[in-house]
């Protein structure tokens, strides 16, 4: 059985999406695309251009966000904004995304085409924080599809008691599967998000007995750009000493990190170079990884990534198979490689490395059994 951990169902971008609005939707997705690695470029002659212009004060603040007429593009599948008298886009969306919306029918037809049985759907504020769409989306392919719940991290401290009964409501109403929380995205402060006024939040979700997927960063410090990578890779194990707290502390809830660890963090030239200390949350039995190359150093590396060969390796070792979870960030893997050879890379190139019951665990076994499929 063949299960994408990482999958997203989105409406068009500009609409509400469970925000208040379509504008404030569209005040995360200007921030998302201010930070993104994907490069921006002046539309009429294709020269580079800036995209830190949408949020030059790296601010949680999406109020104080500039007025560069942020808009979508339906037709030609992209976000475009105005800089000084020009229009500049990058694809952070995959070219081939009709009308800047993924739904379950193009994802049904994307995971047919490629072989793959199941699906876990995840959240992202720019992308949407509706449960009652994700239930829909799940009708659509009834018992291929799971979805994570949405969580307003940075209402936590403020409307706690709101934010709970969302994420019950989620589980108990919609049929929602999984936790989505992602602790420095838009949290605000420098509070350890595994306690101090998060603490009731956990105290109540974690009884609901679905898996938790986190997304880590570098630390609350994330945006200073004045930050040298040492203090980046520094933070980012600090985060990690966080998660084995949380852990302990609730030590019968299954978890997992998405997308990997932040490869490009780790680049040492053409080489992933992995600190000893990244495989410390591991060391039990509750914490699982992403195993998801191609989305994040697709513009680096070329199919079928060797580079990373050594990388999935050291995983294998480290943190074994039946802890290892495949996922492509579907649609937005396809800026890069085709849905079949986000499989391909591994089943047929990796094989001198990873046996049939190991590659049976990555590619299916570990998700069915974190998810219940």
């Amino acid at each position: 059985m063949i299960i994408d951990s990482h999958v997203y169902c989105f409406t068009p971008i500009d609409t509400p999406g469970g925000h208040e609005s379509g504008a404030v939707r569209m005040r995360f997705a200007q921030a998302g695309y201010s930070g993104h690695q994907q490069p921006a470029y002046r539309i009429k002659d294709l020269q580079p251009g800036p995209s830190d212009v949408l949020n030059p004060k790296a601010s949680t603040d999406l109020m104080q966000l500039p007025d560069l007429q942020f808009r979508a593009n339906y037709a030609r599948g992209r976000m475009v904004w105005n800089y000084n008298g020009d229009e500049y886009t990058k694809q952070f969306f995959p070219p081939n995304l009709r009308n800047l919306e993924f739904t379950p029918f193009s994802l049904s037809s994307e995971m047919d085409y490629a072989g793959v049985n199941a699906a876990l759907i995840h959240t992202d504020p720019m992308l949407g924080r509706d449960s009652a769409y994700l239930a829909e989306c799940k009708k659509v392919m009834p018992g291929r599809l799971k979805s994570m719940i949405p969580v307003d991290e940075w209402r936590i401290k403020d409307d706690t008691d709101a934010v709970i009964q969302e994420v019950t409501d989620a589980v108990k109403v919609h049929g929602l599967d999984a936790i989505k929380f992602n602790p420095l995205g838009y949290a605000s402060g420098p509070e350890s998000w595994d306690d101090n006024w998060y603490r009731p939040f956990w105290e109540a979700v974690t009884k609901l007995n679905v898996p938790v997927f986190f997304t880590l960063g570098t630390g609350p410090d994330f945006r200073n750009r004045k930050r040298t990578k040492a203090d980046e890779i520094q933070g980012y194990l600090n985060e990690h000493r966080i998660l084995m707290k949380w852990m302990e502390r609730y030590p019968n809830n299954v978890c997992s990190l998405t997308h990997g660890f932040p490869w490009r963090l780790f680049l040492d030239g053409n080489k992933i170079v992995l600190p000893a200390d990244i495989w410390a949350p591991f060391k039990g039995e509750n914490c699982n990884l992403e195993v998801c190359f191609p989305v994040r150093l697709g513009d680096l590396f070329d199919y079928p990534y060797r580079e990373v060969w050594p990388t999935l390796e050291a995983m294998l070792k480290n943190i074994g198979a039946d802890h290892l979870l495949w996922g492509t960030d579907m649609p937005f893997q396809n800026r890069f490689c085709t849905y079949r050879q986000s499989r391909q890379y591994i089943e047929k190139y990796c094989t001198n490395f990873i046996g049939k019951s190991e590659m049976a665990m990555i590619m299916g076994g570990t998700a069915k059994r974190i998810l219940g499929f």
